[in-house]
């Protein structure tokens, strides 16, 4: 019998230890509703939680960027509604200046609506705004105002339009985030079709008694280009100019500002080269582009084209202008209104019945050209409601994956906290009898 060392005693203190704890993190994870609580609980299911919540926020605003689009595209097709009416009353005007049956004096007066209503349109397309955007005044088709083409001119600095020179020469350069590596190949004729392998983007072209030149390269991006279409390399132009290699972006606005991500680089084996760079500023205008996507770059553009009286053809900005449609010519009024943003622009002459009649082929070809901008966007709207859809299906079923690796299993989780609540209590039942265990001790000293 020993009484220095209770072995009972510190074995139920250990089980009771044991015990507390595992009941205390059921405690913690049914007060809380999560399995996770902390990264001790599951690293790596912590981990893919949080990938999955960034998702799930990310698919979450990009339902509502996209109800926001649909939000622009409908201010937008009402305002042209409110146009396509303004046409048709013109072409009834139209229609009722053709006929001899009215004096000059009448058809002065359909004049003078005319005019109204055609400043009325242009009204429409400068004040018709979306969050203090314009919709309908241009600004919102194709690269926008300001920005210009991003060049990339890289050149030999050795020996005139050689590069490179030597069988091992090679060089790298980096073009929309992706890197191609150019090297020669002392086993083929100088001008020889290079070799390309589109998988590791790697162009090879002849050096066999010389160098391979500027148009060697560029007959190898081409190749590379069309052996892989996914390639960035088809958002450049790639050309020789003079003895150097000119890389310049396809469109304005898509490389712009831009540098840091698209730059080219270029490291040299046994020989140099310049890469000078020139980037334009990010542009103004353009197409309107909506992120659609949880993730870089997921975008959708939409284009809303000029909807004012001068793109639609039935205004001009000199009285001395014309416009033939079909064969019709029709003149315009020297009668100047305003189109609301300070400019003069003159209405379409119906002032005879060869005038007037024009102006019926005129109006109908803007009617026509209005009632393609509002299918257009009809059919934005229409892909952005699918989208909308789709992106709320992923963000359920992503939230159910999320649900599954990070919630806890209440009903599970409340069976493994009452055994670990018994467990405990049991743990302290024994502690104290096994606290009484050395008192059997003072029974021999009596």
């Amino acid at each position: 019998m020993r009484i220095n060392h209770n072995i009972a005693a510190l074995n139920t203190y250990r089980q009771l230890n044991s015990a507390s704890t595992a009941q205390g993190k059921s405690m913690e994870k049914l007060s809380s509703g999560l399995r996770i609580n902390k990264a001790g609980d599951d690293a790596a299911g912590l981990a893919i939680s949080e990938k999955m919540r960034g998702q799930i926020r990310g698919l979450d605003m990009a339902s509502k960027n996209a109800q926001d689009g649909v939000s622009l595209l409908q201010t937008a097709e009402g305002a042209l509604n409110e146009t396509h009416s303004i046409l048709q009353r013109m072409r009834e005007l139209s229609v009722q200046a053709s006929n001899d049956t009215n004096t000059a004096d009448d058809r002065g007066e359909i004049q003078k609506e005319m005019n109204q209503l055609t400043s009325e349109i242009s009204r429409v397309g400068n004040n018709t705004e979306f969050n203090t955007k314009k919709v309908l005044n241009g600004d919102m088709v194709g690269g926008g105002s300001g920005a210009t083409q991003q060049k990339y001119t890289i050149t030999a600095a050795n020996v005139g339009s050689t590069f490179p020179s030597g069988s091992t020469s090679s060089f790298k350069m980096k073009i929309g985030g992706e890197e191609y590596t150019i090297t020669g190949d002392s086993g083929a004729a100088p001008g020889a079709t290079p070799g390309i392998t589109a998988g590791t983007k790697t162009i090879t072209i002849g050096t066999q008694g010389g160098a391979g030149t500027v148009d060697d390269i560029v007959a190898g991006f081409t190749l590379l280009a069309s052996a892989d279409s996914s390639l960035k390399i088809n958002e450049f132009d790639i050309a020789k100019t003079g003895s150097d290699l000119t890389i310049t972006a396809k469109s304005t606005g898509t490389f712009a500002g831009n540098a840091g991500k698209d730059s080219v680089f270029v490291t040299a084996g046994d020989a140099s080269y310049l890469a000078s760079t020139t980037s334009g500023a990010d542009g103004t205008g353009g197409k309107a582009k909506l992120q659609i996507g949880a993730n870089y770059n997921q975008l959708f553009e939409v284009e809303i084209t000029d909807m004012r009286s001068n793109a639609l053809g039935v205004s001009s900005t000199s009285s001395a202008g014309s416009t033939t449609v079909n064969g019709a010519t029709a003149t315009f009024t020297t009668v100047a209104t305003t189109d609301n943003s300070g400019s003069s622009e003159y209405a379409l002459d119906i002032t005879s019945t060869t005038k007037a009649t024009a102006a019926i082929e005129v109006i109908d070809n803007a009617i026509k050209t209005v009632s393609a901008e509002r299918s257009k966007l009809g059919a934005y709207q229409n892909r952005l409601e699918h989208t909308i859809n789709n992106l709320n299906t992923s963000s359920e079923n992503l939230t159910a994956a999320e649900s599954r690796v990070r919630d806890v299993d209440m009903a599970k989780e409340m069976m493994t906290q009452t055994k670990n609540s018994i467990l405990s209590q049991a743990a302290q039942a024994m502690l104290a009898q096994s606290n009484q265990m050395p008192q059997g001790v003072l029974q021999l000293l009596r």
